[in-house]
């Protein structure tokens, strides 16, 4: 029965999030029943493809990425694929109407870290985080106003900065690996050899901006989407709040976290603030 293979891959898709992420997968669970599934499946697809890219040394990237991109493409066509998450993503897509330059934007955004190590000017630093970020944001974004074209143009350049803030924590968190291991640089004019407190505070001020306009964005979600998306910001605003008070050389060294227990302390207040109807 094809609704059995379906509600299994939207499952595969769940145990990819829960494994991979536990901060992502927490804030899922605080998002209504009925989109989860969705989230899920679309945090499969950009998983998978992240992971081409940035973990399956020894095999030959750019075949693996091209692979999935093409049988992204035969599943969407024709409505199915024995990958499970390619399956359950190309559902998503239909469903919400996400538009297919917004995985495109993605897909290059990932192809160019198979080339690319240094990212000399704003102009590409935002071009990829456009394509690695925002539009996943915008993916997710479908889902929250349920396809509703106006809504989403409405939240649109919103969602976009709170894609940017995550990704650009994202980029601090793992400026070890992805200097000593991937050899990438994203940030431009940043030696990230001689990383120091000046470069750190220009990116966190950044940083902090981008959250403070998609705040503005997170108010007017969706009553489905809103706690589970408000959950998210409060977990990465606490990880950012940490690579502030860390010291540079640290961050260079090792890759900060936030502990279980604060992830749990982080809920029970975001879900205090939330039900006292101060996030607004």
């Amino acid at each position: 029965m094809k609704q059995l293979f379906d509600d299994v891959s939207f499952k595969c898709s769940k145990l990819i999030t829960k494994d991979y992420s536990t901060s992502f997968s927490l804030a899922v669970y605080m998002l209504a029943p009925s989109i989860r599934d969705a989230i899920y499946s679309i945090y499969g697809f950009v998983r998978f493809a992240d992971e081409i890219v940035d973990s399956f040394h020894g095999f030959d990237k750019e075949s693996l990425i091209n692979d999935f991109e093409t049988d992204y493409y035969k599943a969407y066509h024709s409505g199915i694929s024995l990958n499970p998450i390619l399956n359950s993503f190309q559902q998503t897509v239909k469903q919400y109407n996400i538009s297919d330059d917004l995985i495109q934007a993605f897909l290059k955004s990932m192809k160019m870290d198979l080339i690319k190590l240094d990212y000399n000017s704003k102009a590409e630093y935002e071009e990829y985080i456009y394509g690695s970020a925002d539009v996943v944001g915008l993916m997710c974004l479908k889902v929250f106003v349920a396809g509703k074209e106006h809504k989403y143009e409405e939240l649109k350049s919103e969602a976009m900065r709170l894609g940017s803030a995550f990704q650009k924590v994202n980029f601090l968190r793992d400026l070890k690996d992805d200097n000593l291991i991937l050899n990438r640089n994203y940030f431009p004019g940043v030696d990230l050899n001689s990383f120091d407190e000046n470069a750190k505070r220009m990116i966190i001020n950044e940083i902090n901006e981008d959250f403070k306009i998609a705040y503005q964005g997170i108010v007017k979600l969706p009553i489905e989407a809103k706690f589970g998306v408000y959950t998210a910001y409060v977990y990465y605003k606490k990880l950012l709040k940490k690579l502030e008070n860390t010291p540079c050389k640290e961050i260079g060294n090792t890759r900060i976290r936030v502990s279980n227990y604060t992830k749990a302390t982080l809920l029970a207040q975001s879900f205090v603030t939330y039900k006292l109807r101060l996030v607004q």
